[in-house]
């Protein structure tokens, strides 16, 4: 029996975009009880199709044909009030950021109200005590007190049960999700997954699940349809479409998924260390302003060594330490204890002495770029400050330019005329214009889709082959880890408790905190996953 049936859905893009249409002529059909994924890169078309089915599209976006039928009704041609007693009641969605989709303004529990505020007459003590087994019902550790917290005050994994909580409270027949653990650590969204894939067996809810990812894919998926340029390329059962897709477009997108499992080791330059980290300690928060807090131990006697021309990864869940190490080890926090050395030398307190030995390349392509300044001008800033004339330094910025694989004409561009691949290339382009000792990469493809990241760590694999880089890599995600780098540090709050050669790590872990994240890589043991076959590449241009 059919929960949702998407008909011939397309969606018109506003004037001078890449292409007339963000959707063409779609048609799926979710199943009552099964977990459909629409998988696909950015640009896909595949969170266009769930904010039109919730009728939440961006201004600009106009449905120009197609129905969507929620158990026949269909939804594009209600009016907004008719709409609006659907929305929450019938068919409900679980967004992808849940620190943007709650009211920063109001606690959790207020949030989890207006559920049953806006669609029943309950009085206020059962909708409390709904509430609170709502937020049990999603195994929030702490109902009663989920209740009176406000959503900074919740993990990451904590606030999307809280939303998840919020999307099922009126069991609605059919649940969107749009990439609802794209932000999550390893082990918290293995979690998610398993709440969603028991709340869905227990309830019979239709999930339509929106993910890039194919290892989630793997985890949860009855039925797979994978999308491209707002066009349906493929779609079949699971274990169909992983070890024997049709779509060429399909096919690569496998190809780019890292294989779990380490390459063959690599060798490393003679000389010691690039970095070393000993004893480092850094604690948050030990007081307040008004009222004493909590002192938390962010880093607690970490040390590392990152050998010259070497790729030391860092990995753990969000709260182990890793990007305190991170920024800690660039100068852009002052630890309370220990020493840091570059080249075997104390690694300067000023930071702009610091800057000529470190650099970073940040998480988010979008966020560590000035919208505002041509990208030119963003990689030859930091030679400039530091004195190199502005004529040499813009002419070293074309030179990096047609290093990390773009157009060197293009440094007269700003950053929005960019893909998030290309700008990432501009984020590392910037970070080498110093000429620096160390590299550190922060999560530096976690906001990719999973071929642009293939893409990405090429990329700094080439860089290291040509410059001999040394790099400190920060990663969440194992399989990303086993493929850049050579060693693994695994933190787990604030201090490392395992280390050493990633093939042998990831192979034969000693400690069962490494064992729980390894355990935890969505899709671990699907068939079709990585393979070990190279991704191919698409040229920059085409990211």
């Amino acid at each position: 029996m059919s929960a949702l049936d998407i008909e011939a859905l397309t969606v018109a893009l506003p004037p001078g975009a890449d292409r007339p249409h963000a959707l063409r002529g779609v048609s799926l059909r979710l199943d009552a009880g099964e977990i459909l994924c629409v998988v696909g890169e950015s640009g896909s078309g595949k969170s266009v199709m769930a904010m039109a089915a919730m009728r939440l599209l961006a201004p600009g976006l106009r449905v120009e044909a197609g129905r969507v039928l929620l158990a026949g009704t269909d939804l594009l041609a209600l009016s907004e009030e008719e709409m609006r007693r659907v929305r929450g009641r019938r068919v409900a969605m679980v967004f992808q950021e849940p620190m943007t989709a709650l009211n920063p303004l109001m606690t959790v529990g207020d949030q989890l109200a207006e559920m049953w505020r806006a669609h029943t007459d309950l009085p206020a003590a059962e909708v409390r005590a709904r509430s609170v087994e709502a937020l049990r019902e999603v195994a929030l550790p702490d109902p009663e007190g989920a209740l009176r917290a406000f959503p900074h005050e919740l993990s990451g994994g904590q606030r999307q049960r809280a939303m998840i909580a919020m999307a099922l409270a009126l069991e609605p027949e059919v649940l969107i999700c749009d990439e609802p653990t794209t932000a999550l650590d390893v082990t918290t969204q293995a979690q998610v997954l398993a709440l969603i894939r028991d709340l869905q067996r227990r309830r019979g809810t239709a999930v339509l699940f929106i993910t890039h990812d194919f290892g989630v894919v793997a985890e949860i998926a009855d039925r797979v349809a994978v999308m491209q340029h707002g066009l349906l390329v493929e779609e079949g059962p699971v274990s169909r479409v992983l070890e024997a897709p049709a779509h060429e477009y399909t096919r690569r997108l496998l190809a780019a998924v890292p294989p779990l499992r380490a390459p063959a080791v690599r060798r490393a330059e003679a000389g010691g260390a690039a970095l070393e980290v000993r004893g480092l300690t850094k604690v948050y928060g030990a007081a307040g302003l008004f009222r004493r807090r909590r002192a938390t131990r962010a880093l607690d006697g970490v040390s590392v060594t990152l050998k010259r021309g070497a790729t030391l990864g860092v990995v753990g869940e969000s709260g182990s330490g890793k990007s305190t190490l991170a920024r800690c080890v660039v100068g852009l926090l002052a630890p309370d204890g220990g020493e840091i050395l570059v080249d075997g030398a104390p690694l300067p307190r000023a930071r702009a002495e610091a800057a000529k030995l470190v650099q970073m390349v940040f998480q988010d392509p979008y966020a560590s770029l000035n919208p505002r300044r041509r990208a030119g001008e963003q990689v030859a800033q930091g030679p400039v400050a530091a004195g190199v004339p502005r004529a040499d330094a813009a002419a070293r910025a074309r030179e990096l330019f047609e290093l990390v694989g773009l157009d060197p004409a293009a440094v007269s561009r700003f950053p929005h005329e960019f893909s998030g691949g290309q700008r990432q290339r501009i984020g590392i382009a910037r970070a080498l214009a110093m000429r620096p000792k160390v590299l550190v990469a922060d999560e530096p493809v976690s906001a990719l889709d999973v071929s642009v990241q293939a893409q990405v760590l090429e990329l700094l694999r080439d860089l290291r082959a040509r410059l001999g880089l040394s790099t400190l890599f920060i990663t969440h995600d194992l399989r990303v880890a086993a493929q850049v780098c050579d060693e693994v540090a695994v933190m787990k709050d604030g201090a490392v408790v395992e280390a050493g050669p990633v093939a042998s790590v990831f192979a034969d872990p000693r400690h069962g905190y490494t064992r729980s994240l390894l355990a935890a890589v969505p899709g671990r043991e699907a068939p079709g996953l990585g393979g070990g076959r190279p991704a191919p590449m698409l040229s920059p241009a085409g990211e």
